[in-house]
C-alpha cells in the first residue's frame, strides 16, 4: 500500500517502508538524542517506545521494522522518525548558512529528530546531567527494568518506562539502586509535581516556547539545557539550541574564535538559524563530538 510518500508492506511480522531517504541509523540513535536503542551485531537496532520493542534494520532507502504491523508504522512510526518532514530542503537551507554548517550536514547527514515520549525524555535528560551517555543508557535502563512493565521480543524480555505516578511512589533510597546518584532526587520531585498536578506536561505542547521553557524549569534538576533537550527530542519545539559547557567551547571553536557567554550563544543561535535552531544544534554536536571538535 501507498502511505503519503511511501510504500510500505507487511512480510509476516516485518513492516518493510520503501523510498525513506535522508536517513542513517547510527547518526539517528547515536547522535546524543536518545538512550534506549541498542545497536545488535548486524548493524540493526532494537529499542523500546513507549510499549512497544522493536527491531529497526535500514538498507537502500528501505525501513524494516520487526515486531511491527502496516498500522503500527501509521499510528507509531510515521511520526516517532519524524517522516511527514522534509530534511533535503532543511539541510539545503542550513547549508547555505556556511561552510561549517555545511560539512557538519555532510557528515551527519542522516540525522532525524525523533519524536520521543515528552515524560521520558523528561527524566532521561534530568538523568543526563554530568553524566556520560553508556551510563544514562544504563540508568535509564535499570529505572525501567525496576518500575517499569515487562514486553517481550524473541523470547526477550523488556521493560516500559515508568510514569509519573509509579516514581512518585517510590523513595529516593529505593531509587537509588538504579544508579542515579544525586538525579533521584530530582527524579522523584518532579514525578511528585507531575502527579499532583502542580505541573501539567500536556500544557507545554500549546504554549510558546520560551514559556514552555519556563514551566519545565520549574522542576527539580532542570535547568535551561535539560528544558531545551526535553523540548527538543520529544518533538515540542524545534527553535531551541541546547547549550552546556562543552557545546559552548564547540560554537567558541566554530563560530566565534573568542571566548562567549551562553547567553551570546543563544541569541546568535535564535538569529542566524531561527526556527531550524534545533536542527542546526543537532547537526553541529554530532559532527563536533564524533571529530572531537571543543574537547578542550
Amino acid at each position: 500500500m501507498e502511505y503519503k510518500t511511501y510504500d510500505i508492506y507487511q512480510d509476516g511480522n516485518k513492516t518493510i517502508v520503501k523510498h525513506i531517504k535522508d536517513f542513517n541509523l547510527i547518526h539517528i540513535f547515536e547522535c546524543g538524542q536518545c538512550f534506549r536503542w541498542r545497536r545488535e551485531n548486524d548493524g540493526s537496532y532494537t529499542g523500546v517506545v513507549r510499549d512497544r520493542v522493536v527491531n529497526v534494520g535500514y538498507d537502500e532507502k528501505k525501513l524494516i521494522i520487526t515486531n511491527s504491523s502496516v498500522n503500527d508504522f501509521i499510528d507509531l512510526w510515521y511520526g516517532y522518525f519524524d517522516l511527514d518532514r522534509n530534511y533535503s530542503e532543511i539541510k539545503r537551507i542550513l547549508s547555505r548558512k556556511d561552510s561549517i554548517m555545511k560539512k557538519a550536514i555532510e557528515f551527519g547527514y542522516g540525522i532525524r529528530l525523533l519524536r520521543q515520549d515528552l515524560w521520558e525524555t523528561l527524566i532521561s535528560f534530568i538523568i543526563s546531567a554530568n553524566n556520560r551517555i553508556p551510563m544514562i543508557m544504563k540508568v535509564v535502563a535499570s529505572i525501567s527494568k525496576n518500575f517499569g512493565r515487562e514486553i517481550f521480543l524473541d523470547e526477550k524480555a523488556y521493560y516500559t518506562f515508568p510514569d509519573a505516578y509509579s516514581l512518585a511512589d517510590e523513595c529516593v533510597e529505593t531509587l537509588q539502586t538504579c544508579q542515579g546518584g544525586f538525579r533521584c532526587k530530582y527524579i522523584i520531585g518532579t514525578s511528585e509535581m507531575v502527579k499532583s498536578g502542580a505541573i501539567r506536561l500536556s500544557d507545554i505542547y500549546m504554549v510558546s516556547t520560551g514559556e514552555a521553557r519556563n514551566m519545565l524549569i520549574k522542576l527539580p534538576g532542570v535547568g535551561p539545557k535539560v528544558a531545551d533537550c526535553t523540548l527538543l527530542y520529544s518533538g515540542t519545539k524545534y527553535d531551541v539550541f541546547p547549550t552546556d559547557v562543552w557545546v559552548k567551547r564547540v560554537m567558541e571553536e566554530l563560530y566565534f574564535q573568542r571566548e562567549t557567554s551562553l547567553k551570546e550563544i543563544q541569541e546568535f543561535a535564535r538569529n542566524y538559524f531561527g526556527p531550524l535552531a534545533g536542527f542546526a544544534q543537532q547537526y553541529l554536536f554530532y559532527y563536533a563530538r564524533e571529530n572531537r571538535i571543543g574537547a578542550g
